[in-house]
């Protein structure tokens, strides 16, 4: 096997070159060809095909990727109803100010603010198409890392964070997907049965391995690589498909198994066919957490990471998009995410790095402090509880309500940290220098107790003087085998931001190319806040559809009245 069979990785192959679109003998023609069907290839489909476009999906496996393995959380505000029927006012400048704080110019200041003027009528356009969101808030202000069954709003990021606040009092803007569970299936079905109402053509089980360009190097289509429809082997790759998805939690070696299989079934038995598409392709396959060799090349910090996406996120889209001479951008940022809430007390405690100095504000949203962890602590990272803290915190995870996945790990890590009588003797636990230790908790403890500021700028409602010996320690390091600290990737395809069109090496539009969601550079290329993914997915896949409509004179259709 080659090395991308290792991987469970699709080999991408050189474009292939067209004199006469058309005038060459196609297999299938559409308008608009869409690769991947995860929240943004449907976005994408669905809004091309309101423009009029005749449209055609193809999805490596059955669609969902990495969207239907999310919460379902949608970044949404500047006054949505949830908002408004949970008593909060927001803003479009007021989401503004607060996410070019966390965006950091990844994206130019007209683009995310056209991301937060949409954002209520994006919301709208989901419910449109059967999604439903609601305003109950989870208890305890409203800050958690992923609110139970029942609630739908949230604080899904750093908006209650002092540093983070800004002159406007803090909204949410998580907005949860109504369904039980985590909501992120039940997102993509109202998306996916949304193009089956609307008649969308899809080609499943069937991947883009070259791009095809014309003379001037346009792209003008695609050659799909598709496995026979109902053989045995199509039958045998989406039960593997399906088994290498359900076991990444548990068994993640298992899993990169499977996914190996996959590849060699669909070297084997996948047959290629060409597509033309007039008005152009849309890249929409996902990031490339799952790609090592990319990794390893753009995110060595992180490659023990747990992978937080679908087996499409092999980074297909970066590497098409390679072929043909399009740039890439923001590669290196990862989110990697060490929540400390629930418990909702563990932000009370004071996260540590290997030598006992503090890390940073334990109230801030999880990625803000794996990140920190990851790039500025070598990824090692420790919270400090004393005894009172630990007994509040067991039994708060104990009556809480939280799901397993919130439940589990913070019981491993209390009952399996490190302990000692002192807070000295804990620094010898955990190979700290006691003195630093102890003096990093000497200036946390007088802040708790109102002498002078937290130096990291923590508010006055999450401290909480550590006195009461012993102490102990959990391991919250980025390869901490109670609590796996999970890995997304953010970089992607650079764009024109007006339309979504692929840009080259020199900044100049590839036509006929597209990307959308996390094959992209986007609203969350910088740093990551729950929810922001998906709401990109929204913006850029809408984006991205009437961009490729605008290239053709199509009525769009009028809406029947019944």
């Amino acid at each position: 096997m080659s090395s991308y069979d290792d991987q469970g990785v699709t080999e991408i192959l050189p474009p292939l070159r067209v004199d006469d679109a058309d005038r060459h003998a196609w297999d299938d023609t559409c308008d608009l060809l869409v690769a991947g069907w995860g929240a943004a290839g449907a976005c994408t489909a669905l809004e091309a095909h309101a423009q009029g476009l005749q449209v055609l999906i193809a999805d490596r496996f059955q669609g969902g990727g990495a969207s239907a393995k999310s919460g379902g959380i949608v970044y949404a505000g500047g006054g949505t109803r949830q908002q408004s029927d949970a008593g909060f006012a927001d803003t479009p400048e007021a989401m503004f100010e607060y996410l070019r704080h966390e965006t950091q110019g990844v994206v130019g200041d007209d683009t995310l603010r056209r991301f937060c003027e949409q954002s209520v009528e994006n919301l709208q356009w989901l419910e449109s198409h059967g999604a439903e969101y609601g305003s109950s808030m989870p208890p305890g202000g409203g800050k958690t890392s992923y609110p139970p069954d029942g609630y739908y709003l949230y604080y899904s990021g750093n908006e209650k964070v002092p540093a983070y606040a800004g002159a406007d009092s803090p909204a949410p803007r998580g907005h949860r997907t109504v369904g039980k569970g985590q909501s992120g299936q039940v997102l993509f079905n109202q998306l996916r049965d949304a193009c089956r109402r609307a008649g969308i053509r899809t080609r499943l089980q069937s991947s883009i391995r070259r791009l095809v360009l014309d003379g001037e190097g346009a792209v003008v289509g695609a050659e799909l690589w598709c496995l026979p429809s109902g053989s045995r082997q199509a039958r045998t790759h989406a039960r593997l498909a399906a088994a290498a998805e359900r076991w990444q939690n548990l068994a993640p070696s298992y899993s990169d198994r499977l996914r190996a299989r996959l590849v060699c079934i669909e070297r084997d038995y996948a047959q290629p066919i060409t597509i033309r598409a007039r008005c152009g392709v849309v890249l929409s396959t996902g990031g490339f957490i799952f790609n090592q060799q990319m990794m390893r090349e753009h995110g060595a910090r992180y490659l023990h990471t747990f992978k937080v996406g679908a087996t499409g996120c092999d980074g297909s889209a970066i590497r098409l998009g390679s072929s043909v001479g399009a740039a890439s951008a923001q590669l290196e940022r990862i989110s990697a995410w060490r929540f400390l809430s629930p418990p909702l007390c563990w932000p009370k405690g004071m996260v540590v790095n290997g030598r006992g100095r503090r890390v940073c504000n334990e109230e801030v949203y999880g990625a803000t402090l794996g990140v920190r962890l990851c790039e500025e602590h070598d990824g090692k990272g420790w919270l400090i509880l004393d005894r009172n803290l630990r007994r509040q915190a067991l039994k708060e995870t104990l009556r809480g309500g939280y799901w397993w996945f919130q439940t589990m790990p913070a019981l491993l890590l209390m009952l399996f940290a490190r302990k000692g009588k002192t807070i000295e003797a804990l620094a010898g636990a955990i190979g700290a220098d006691p003195v630093t230790l102890a003096d990093t908790l000497a200036r946390y403890n007088a802040a708790a107790r109102g002498v002078g500021e937290d130096e990291t700028g923590k508010s006055a409602d999450s401290r909480q003087a550590l006195e009461q010996g012993p102490f102990y320690a959990c391991d919250i390091s980025v390869g901490s085998a109670a609590y796996p600290m999970g890995g997304l990737t953010l970089g992607g395809l650079q764009v024109d931001e007006s339309s979504g069109v692929v840009l080259d090496q020199s900044g100049i539009p590839i036509p006929g190319l597209y990307a959308a969601g996390r094959a992209a550079v986007g609203i969350p290329s910088h740093m990551y806040i729950s929810g922001l993914s998906l709401a990109d997915c929204v913006f850029s896949g809408r984006r991205a559809g009437r961009a490729a409509a605008a290239t053709i004179a199509r009525p769009v259709p009028e809406k029947v009245v019944v």
